[in-house]
């Protein structure tokens, strides 16, 4: 176990349901196993459901801390898991919303897998960066103005803050390992 990212905070923010399993726990597990003090956030705050491949409910986790109130001046990166459930109502939640362009504003790595990306459309974030999603996300990402690329991670970095992101759980290592890098340069 390294701890390479001792003193690193990172914040991963979900709804309260439909959230992918392993995109959201095994991300913290790594970044916990380099050190990173992670908080996870979800709209109501409380209980979480992880779902696995969209279609079976799976555990439930309890988060640290609802959205309300949270600020990016706490916080090195943010990481943002998909399950088509969970992205669907995260980007409707203006909490969220909020905290994406927050992070935006301070300069810092915002990371989304899979259908999490919905939430940076919605934050009105996305013009200009060259992302990837999972396919379904594609047309949603080009039609907001941004370039879809097919790979396994992609790291844009912008004029004053980073965006990453990932297709699939398939995606994860190499999502985690971005993620990582980006922190390390924080």
């Amino acid at each position: 176990m390294s701890s390479n990212l001792q003193g690193k905070k990172v914040l991963f923010i979900t709804a309260n349901s439909g959230i992918e399993r392993d995109e959201l726990l095994e991300p913290m597990q790594a970044l916990k196993d380099q050190g990173a003090s992670v908080t996870h956030a979800s709209i109501k705050g409380g209980v979480a459901e992880t779902w696995l491949k969209d279609s079976e409910k799976d555990i439930t986790v309890q988060s640290d801390t609802s959205l309300k109130g949270l600020s990016a001046a706490n916080y090195d990166l943010l990481v943002i898991p998909g399950g088509t459930v969970n992205a669907d109502t995260l980007r409707q939640d203006e909490d969220a919303q909020h905290l994406v362009q927050e992070f935006r504003d301070a300069g810092k790595t915002v990371a989304a897998i899979c259908h999490g990306p919905w939430l940076l459309i919605d934050a009105g974030v996305v013009p200009g960066k060259v992302m990837t999603s999972y396919a379904s996300v594609r047309l949603d990402l080009a039609n907001a103005g941004a370039s879809w690329v097919d790979a396994d991670v992609q790291v844009c970095p912008g004029q004053n803050w980073t965006l990453i992101t990932s297709r699939t759980p398939d995606d994860i290592p190499a999502f985690n390992a971005a993620i990582s890098q980006a922190l390390l340069a924080a």
